[in-house]
């Protein structure tokens, strides 16, 4: 994650879109968020994840002496997330504004502080060749943004696979940002195992993400056809007509499963009413 002394320009330009994708990657989920003033589906625990990253990612970012851009992103994206976090105590369980508030701008001033701490503790040990610290923190850092990717399986576990709270934009650019950020460590000149593993997860997780809605939608294609066809919700179409899923044909309303019973049922009735009839004709 340090730019290290083999940065060449094509590592340098894109590291520089990397981080800007990380910069502005919650804008479209917090501007979702409010217009929808619904925030189900997007877990707290992923927001309050990322934004504890962000502390020890500044200090790393800060000691490792990288340009400016690079040490405020941690900055901007911890302020994003705990925005986020807000609309969600807010929207989703029903705290109130004043309350929302003055938890985020809390949190803010207490990550602000722990950070600024750690830089003033670290920075000693750090100027005398001592960097186990630093790399501790980032170590930290990276486990603290995967774990953040962890919540939303829970979410898709709960929906049988869909998603639902998440902008896809702000998915777009948050894996856009990972995969450039990869590729600037491998065109630099040594590739940095701690980035290159923290941005490799983050993009095989956010990957699952969309390969189970993918998957979802290739089940539930009927749900969505006649979502579409009727002017309805797919929520609308669930409630009302009840699917199940069938392992062949993927969902299936519970009235077309019943007339499939029903004709399993007379067919076997006249299979059993053509065997009597063979025996009848031997004997």
């Amino acid at each position: 994650m340090s730019d290290g002394g083999n940065v060449t320009v094509a590592s340098n330009v894109l590291r520089t879109i990397g981080t800007v994708f990380w910069c502005v990657q919650l804008i479209p989920q917090i501007w979702y968020n409010w217009r929808r003033k619904e925030t189900e589906g997007l877990p707290p625990l992923m927001m309050l994840l990322w934004a504890a990253c962000a502390v020890p990612m500044g200090v790393y970012m800060i000691l490792q002496k990288v340009n400016i851009p690079l040490q405020v992103q941690p900055q901007v994206f911890g302020v994003f997330s705990l925005i986020s976090w807000g609309q969600i105590l807010y929207y989703g369980h029903k705290y109130t504004r004043v309350k929302a508030t003055l938890l985020v701008i809390g949190t803010i001033a207490l990550c602000g502080g722990l950070e600024a701490l750690l830089i003033l503790t670290l920075r000693i040990p750090y100027n005398k060749g001592v960097t186990w610290p630093d790399l501790l923190v980032g170590a930290v850092a990276a486990v603290l943004l995967a774990a953040g990717l962890i919540p939303p399986y829970f979410e898709l576990w709960k929906r049988d696979g869909r998603v639902i709270g998440f902008n896809w934009v702000f998915l777009s650019i948050d894996t856009l940002g990972g995969l450039f950020s990869l590729f600037a460590l491998a065109a630099q000149g040594s590739f940095d195992i701690l980035g290159g593993i923290m941005y490799i997860i983050v993009v095989v997780l956010e990957a699952g993400i969309y390969g189970s809605h993918i998957v979802w939608r290739i089940r539930y294609r009927k749900v969505i056809k006649e979502a579409k066809v009727t002017g309805r919700s797919v929520d609308e179409v669930l409630g009302t007509e009840g699917y199940e899923l069938d392992a062949e044909k993927g969902a299936v309303s519970r009235q077309e499963l019943a007339q499939d019973e029903q004709m399993d049922t007379n067919e076997e009735g006249q299979e059993r009413g053509n065997e009597m009839r063979n025996k009848e004709i031997d004997r």
